[in-house]
C-alpha cells in the first residue's frame, strides 16, 4: 500500500481524529499490504499471447557527457502506440487510433513533446517527465525531519519545484523493456544518492509504463530508501485531445472528481486550507452539465492577471472519497468535443494537480514543427499535496527504510 496522505470527512475537511492518527498510519500503511491492482509480474514473451510484441528500441542522441539515450516504443493491436525515452523517463508521444467513422483514418498524437533529445536537453517545462524526488513545490526549499532542517535546491524563485535543479526529469534512467500479461512495458530505474538536491537518504526509484490493447497507458511509480526521507513522484505529461499541434485547449472539456481545491499564494505555495470549488472558476465537478470548458478558467484566473502572466488553473484538487487502500479511483476526464476523443485518469493518490499550461508562451517548437501556444496542453498530475512537509496539519509524505512508496495512475483513452 502507498504512503497515505489524507483522511477526510464526507465534506472533504480533515477530521481532528484523523489528523491525530495519520502520522502512525502514513508510516504503517506502506510497510505492508496488497500490491497495486494493476501491478503484474513481468513474464517472458514466449509465455504470453503472441499479440504482445516486445518494445522496440532505437538511439535517441547523446548527452553532453557522451552517454547515449534511447527511445522505446510500446505498440499493441488496434493502433495504440506509446514512445518513451530513458532520458527523464519521458513520455514523448502517445498515438490514439482513428475512430471507425474518421474519413482521414490517421492516428492522433495527444502528447506535447519534441522530436530530438537535443530539444529536451535545451530546456523544457517537464514535458512528459517523471518528476521527483518531491514533485510540485516546497516553500523556500526547506523542510524539517526528525529535528533536522534540510535545505533543498531552489529552482522556482525562492521555492523548490519538481525535485530541484537536476531532478529525475534530467536523469538518464536504466531501462528494461519487457512484456507483461497486460501488454508491452518498459521499466526505468534510478538511484538517487544521499544528499542529491539536498534530500536525505539514498533512494532507489522505479517507473514502469505499460500499454494495454484496451488503450490504457499504466504508469507505476515506486521507491525505497535507506534513511527517512520525503517523496512525491509524478508523471508530468501535457495532453491535448485534439492533437499536440492543435493549439489552445480552451474549447476542450474537463471534469475533476473533487469538491475542494487548494488555494495558493503568489508563489504557488498552498495557504493551508481546502476551499469549495462551487461558485468559483475552479468548479469542474462532473455533475455539472454540460461539462466545463477550460476557456472560462483561462479567462478569469488569476483574477489580477496582466499581459504575459500564466493563465488558467494551476492548483491541486482534493479528490473525493479517497482512502489509503491502494485502490484506483477516477481523478479526472478530459475530452475534445469536436472529435469525441477522451482521456480518463485513475489513480491511488489523494490529489491531482490540474495545470492548464499557462506558462507555455509560444516560444517552444515541438514535434513536426508544432508551436506550443499558451494553454496548449493540460497536465493532470496525480500526487500528494504540494508543500505537505511544511504543513503539520496535513498527513506526512515521509518514507521510512523498509517501506515501499507506490503511486499508480491509469490513462484510459477513447478514440
Amino acid at each position: 500500500m502507498l504512503v497515505p496522505f489524507a483522511f477526510r470527512r464526507r465534506d472533504g475537511v480533515p477530521s481532528a481524529a484523523a489528523l491525530l492518527t495519520v502520522a502512525f498510519l502514513s508510516v504503517a500503511a506502506c510497510a505492508a499490504g496488497p500490491a497495486s491492482p494493476v501491478a503484474e509480474k513481468s513474464m517472458p514473451a514466449t509465455e504470453l499471447s503472441p499479440a504482445f510484441a516486445m518494445p522496440t528500441v532505437e538511439p535517441f542522441g547523446r548527452l553532453p557527457d557522451g552517454r547515449e539515450a534511447h527511445l522505446y516504443t510500446l505498440a499493441v493491436p488496434g493502433g495504440w502506440k506509446a514512445t518513451i525515452t530513458d532520458y527523464g523517463a519521458i513520455l514523448t508521444s502517445f498515438l490514439v487510433p482513428p475512430r471507425a467513422d474518421d474519413p482521414a483514418g490517421r492516428p492522433t498524437d495527444v502528447v506535447l513533446g519534441f522530436d530530438s533529445l537535443d530539444s529536451y536537453l535545451a530546456g523544457h517545462p517537464y514535458f512528459g517527465a517523471i518528476c521527483g524526488r518531491y514533485s510540485n513545490r516546497i516553500a523556500r526549499g526547506t523542510f524539517e525531519l526528525d529535528g533536522t532542517t534540510y535545505s533543498l535546491a531552489t529552482n522556482n524563485g525562492e521555492n523548490h519545484l519538481h525535485g530541484g535543479v537536476e531532478g529525475f526529469d534530467k536523469k538518464l534512467w536504466k531501462a528494461t523493456p519487457h512484456v507483461t500479461p497486460k501488454g508491452p512495458a518498459v521499466s526505468f530505474e534510478h538511484i538517487s544518492p544521499d544528499g542529491e538536491e539536498g534530500y536525505p537518504g539514498t533512494l532507489h526509484a522505479k517507473a514502469t509504463y505499460t500499454l494495454t490493447p484496451k488503450g490504457e497507458l499504466i504508469v507505476e511509480m515506486e521507491a525505497t530508501t535507506d534513511a527517512p526521507t520525503i517523496l512525491n513522484i509524478v508523471n508530468h505529461s501535457y495532453w491535448n485531445m485534439a492533437g499536440h499541434e492543435s493549439g489552445s485547449i480552451r474549447d476542450q472539456e474537463l471534469a475533476v472528481e473533487a469538491d475542494r481545491y487548494v488555494p495558493v499564494d503568489k508563489g504557488a505555495i498552498p495557504t493551508g486550507s481546502f476551499e469549495l470549488v462551487e461558485g468559483t472558476s475552479f468548479d469542474y465537478r462532473p455533475e455539472r452539465q454540460p461539462w466545463g470548458r477550460c476557456g472560462p478558467a483561462i479567462d478569469t484566473l488569476p483574477p489580477d492577471a496582466k499581459p504575459g502572466d500564466p493563465l488558467g488553473v494551476d492548483h491541486a484538487y482534493v479528490l473525493r472519497d479517497w482512502k489509503p487502500d491502494g485502490e484506483l479511483r477516477k481523478a479526472a476526464t478530459f475530452r475534445d468535443p469536436k472529435s469525441g476523443r477522451t482521456l480518463e485518469v485513475f489513480s491511488d493518490q489523494p490529489a491531482v494537480q490540474v495545470y492548464m499550461g499557462g506558462f507555455l508562451d509560444g516560444t517552444l517548437t515541438g514535434k513536426g514543427g508544432a508551436v506550443y501556444v499558451q494553454n496548449g496542453g493540460l497536465c493532470l498530475e496525480t500526487e500528494t499535496f504540494p508543500d505537505s512537509p511544511n504543513h503539520p496539519e496535513w498527513p506526512s509524505p515521509r518514507l521510512e527504510p523498509g517501506q515501499t512508496y507506490r503511486h499508480v495512475m491509469v490513462h484510459r483513452f477513447t478514440p
